[in-house]
């Protein structure tokens, strides 16, 4: 056998092998591998991203001592990042996503005026951009920037692109991408779209989620499923600020609006969102008291999101943050014990899982 034959039957196997592996269906972790938990937040004087851990669901413990992990001005084009949202995808991968806009941006001298654009015509915050983040292993992490106004020639008015989740969409086979947007100074709504496989483009236009009865504006929606049933978790403007609760059938259409507010503190509420505790029967909601100084998380269980047990404030009941304060809009997910250790060993967390 010549060289050079050689050369090509070794080039094949190598393909082959490759495409074998490609093709190999990943295993994603279930909720039976979990042991731990992971909260990612931020913090209106840095604009950065933070992260915590936690064993039990109950005590968060911050993994770099309550400092950044990521600046926000490392991968925003505003140089500030707010309202993190994280989530596990079907390919194993974790996905976050965050709005690219800093609200002190002339003090912190990257802009001379308060807002990238005039605050008469566009409105408070009117940035365009959303960060968008990939990570095999919570540590390493590739990072790019989604103009919404530029993704569609529809959508170069828009007023605001604020606090982005997400959700996979079994029937679509596709990760769906949901978010606030408002046109000028208009109402703000939430809208959804569907990502490329590369999580860095929308490939179809934003479409609104939900419409609140008489137009009244809403923000920072939270989708859960449990069961063949949606919880959508948001933040309404309806004379105050606070948490409601529309559920649906589908991902992506039909839901009911419920007048109740889920939330029990007595001022502004925001940033609503859920996690469930690791082999029970249990969710939490979580909320961003915005309205208090300073800021805080409230938080409140439920078994079938009828019913809420108020589990009160971080540190004032049995929900901790140990090496942190002052934390904004958390998202929260189950992470096995493997992660959780990577992670703290890669921040110096003396924290055993």
């Amino acid at each position: 056998m010549n060289s050079i034959r050689l050369k090509y039957i070794v080039i094949f196997l190598c393909l082959s092998a490759f495409d074998a592996l490609a093709q190999k269906k990943v295993k994603v972790p279930q909720e039976k591998d979990m042991g731990a938990y992971l909260m990612v937040y931020f913090k209106d004087d840095t604009h950065g991203l933070y992260m915590a851990l936690s064993k039990d669901g109950y005590s968060f413990t911050d993994v770099n001592s309550g400092k950044p992990i990521i600046a926000g001005d490392t991968i925003a084009e505003q140089k500030g990042i707010r309202d993190p949202y994280i989530y596990r995808g079907p390919d194993g991968m974790f996905y976050l996503a965050l709005t690219d806009l800093h609200i002190y941006g002339d003090k912190a001298g990257y802009r001379s005026t308060q807002w990238e654009r005039d605050g008469k015509q566009y409105g408070w915050g009117n940035n365009r951009g959303l960060v968008l983040m990939k990570s095999a292993d919570l540590v390493n992490w590739t990072h790019s920037v989604l103009r919404v106004d530029k993704a569609f020639p529809e959508l170069a008015d828009i007023g605001c692109a604020w606090a982005p989740e997400m959700i996979y969409d079994e029937a679509k086979k596709r990760t769906m991408l949901y978010f606030t947007m408002r046109f000028g100074t208009g109402k703000e709504k939430v809208y959804y779209t569907y990502m490329n496989k590369d999580f860095t483009a929308m490939e179809t236009l934003p479409k609104p989620l939900f419409e609140y009865p008489n137009g009244v504006p809403y923000i920072d929606a939270d989708i859960t499923k449990v069961g063949n049933k949606y919880h959508m978790f948001y933040a309404s403007h309806d004379g105050t600020s606070g948490v409601k609760q529309a559920v649906s059938d589908s991902v992506n259409t039909g839901y009911v609006y419920d007048p109740k507010w889920y939330d029990p503190e007595p001022v502004g509420c925001e940033a609503p969102t859920v996690y469930k505790r690791i082999g029970e029967n249990k969710w939490v909601l979580i909320y961003d008291i915005y309205r208090i100084n300073p800021h805080n998380f409230g938080f409140s269980e439920t078994s079938d999101f009828i019913n809420f047990k108020n589990l009160g404030r971080f540190n004032e009941g049995v929900m901790k943050s140990t090496n942190f304060s002052v934390p904004k809009h958390p998202a929260v997910i189950q992470i096995t014990r493997k992660e959780a250790q990577r992670l703290a060993k890669k921040w110096d967390l003396d924290m055993k899982f």
